[in-house]
């Protein structure tokens, strides 16, 4: 049973991951378009579904623990098996495909977080099932839900801009010379003319060719 201030709290988690969740199937159509992810199209698919399966777990867990007397244990437990599965199925993708050592590690701490996730829910589904008084368990499936929320947003915004935007990603872009990020499979931010046949992040003396 959820209390009254749980109510609230998935309220909230249950409106912000359905907008979301909106929002990442224009982001997803509006990157479908774009076409200039260069990698193995695995990762790219891991990405988008990997933040859609955190924004699922948010909203599905948040509303049936909306449910008047629903034990919110059963739905965290499901949705953790379902995600320990696609976490099984993105290991299996990953390493199957032709993606370098530096785009697999950069998924791996995608999946070891949702894998962290879906192992709580799991722990206090399993605990609510056999006491569904403790409000210990509900404050760690709320704890759950807020992280996977903050952890799909991470993954839709790192799916939009085409390359890892984790926290590790940010710090050896700030202390790499130069500040120049390294390359995980996204297109050049100067794509040359296919017109022209020219490089635009040539210099001038190279471009105008001789004479």
């Amino acid at each position: 049973m959820v209390t009254a201030a749980y109510r609230d709290l998935f309220a909230a988690t249950s409106a912000a991951a359905g907008a979301l969740t909106g929002l990442l199937f224009v982001a997803m159509s509006v990157a479908a378009q774009r076409a200039v992810f260069r990698g193995p199209p695995v990762i790219r698919q891991i990405r988008a579904s990997a933040a859609l399966l955190a924004f699922s777990n948010t909203l599905a867990i948040s509303l049936y623990g909306l449910v008047p007397g629903t034990n919110i244990g059963y739905p965290a437990l499901i949705l953790a098996v379902i995600g320990i599965a696609f976490i099984a199925a993105a290991i299996r993708s990953i390493m199957a495909s032709r993606a370098s050592r530096a785009q697999i590690r950069n998924q791996t701490w995608l999946i070891m977080i949702l894998l962290l996730i879906c192992i709580t829910e799991l722990a206090a589904g399993v605990v609510l099932l056999g006491n569904a008084a403790s409000t210990t368990s509900v404050e760690t499936i709320g704890y759950a839900v807020v992280t996977s929320l903050l952890v799909g947003i991470g993954r839709a915004w790192e799916f939009i801009g085409e390359r890892d935007t984790g926290i590790l990603a940010s710090l050896g872009i700030l202390v790499r010379p130069g500040g120049a990020p390294k390359g995980d499979g996204q297109a050049s931010e100067h794509p040359a003319d296919p017109a022209s046949g020219a490089d635009p992040a040539a210099p001038e003396d190279q471009r105008d060719g001789p004479g």
